[in-house]
């Protein structure tokens, strides 16, 4: 048994079970942080994080306690809480990339006239970090600031997994199972066929897998050890991605993603 102190409090657990608490309260807080916006019940929660509603119901209680989640008097309903902020506006001052990539975002979205998206890798999955809207009157809103998919799902996921190395691509899908959630068209085999042709391109291209007609493309921006860390995407209705425009698009994400690159390197 250890205890550890924080600030005016102390617990106690057992050394073999930390790992399995903090996975516990990571998987909590992402999920209240997936919640719509007005917040998530306790069931809900323990139904998304795989938690019994009362393992679900402590944690998060101890979590308002530090002021790390927040409950609603009147709904009852959890939401992410002031003291998150407060570490997050910490902690973006060394991680946050989307004020530099703002005008990135501009440029793509002005030059096609569809909407353009910053997502970073965080373990397994993406987040989507930063928009900017494009100009065509029709769009797909599948995507938004804060949606998290796994890798392999939807541009973002896909363009970063395809980059990574064989190894990292086996051990993921060998642990993950997509098509529950996803559909057939996230099976291993079908994930790894769009890998190869990711990799041909450099970009990659998601027909409409998500939301029939709704399609996107995305390239990988490296960081200063050369993994794909995040990823810029566009997109918007099927008939704006004709196979004669999906070439231009591509060339053109790449090119971005490759000023974003240098200039997360120290470069302009």
């Amino acid at each position: 048994m250890r205890s550890y102190a924080f600030t005016e409090w102390t617990y106690t657990v057992r050394v073999d079970e930390r790992p399995q608490v903090i996975r516990r309260v990571g998987a909590l807080l992402r999920a209240v942080a997936a919640a719509p916006g007005e917040g998530a019940s306790t069931s809900d929660l323990g139904r998304a994080t795989g938690l019994a509603r009362p393992t679900a119901h402590r944690l998060l209680s101890s979590l308002a306690d530090e002021g790390l989640v927040d409950r609603d008097r009147k709904t009852g309903l959890w939401s992410l809480g002031p003291e998150l902020y407060l570490l997050g506006s910490q902690a973006a001052e060394r991680y946050d990339v989307t004020e530099r990539a703002r005008d990135i975002l501009r440029d793509l979205a002005r030059e096609t006239g569809e909407s353009a998206f910053l997502s970073a890798r965080r373990g397994d999955e993406t987040v989507c970090v930063a928009s900017e809207e494009g100009s065509f009157p029709l769009r797909s809103h599948v995507l938004h600031v804060g949606l998290r998919l796994p890798l392999g799902v939807a541009s973002a996921g896909l363009v970063i997994l395809s980059h990574l190395p064989d190894r990292e691509v086996g051990e993921y899908l060998d642990r993950r199972e997509l098509t529950e959630r996803w559909g057939d068209e996230h099976s291993t085999p079908a994930i790894r066929e769009r890998i190869e042709a990711t990799r041909l391109t450099g970009y990659c291209v998601n027909p409409g897998l998500l939301v029939q007609g709704s399609w996107g493309m995305g390239a990988a921006v490296f960081d200063a050890a050369e993994q794909p860390a995040w990823a810029l995407s566009l997109t918007g209705v099927e008939s704006r991605f004709p196979p004669e425009r999906r070439g231009e698009l591509g060339e053109l994400l790449l090119r971005q993603a490759h000023r974003l690159t240098l200039r997360l390197r120290g470069g302009r």
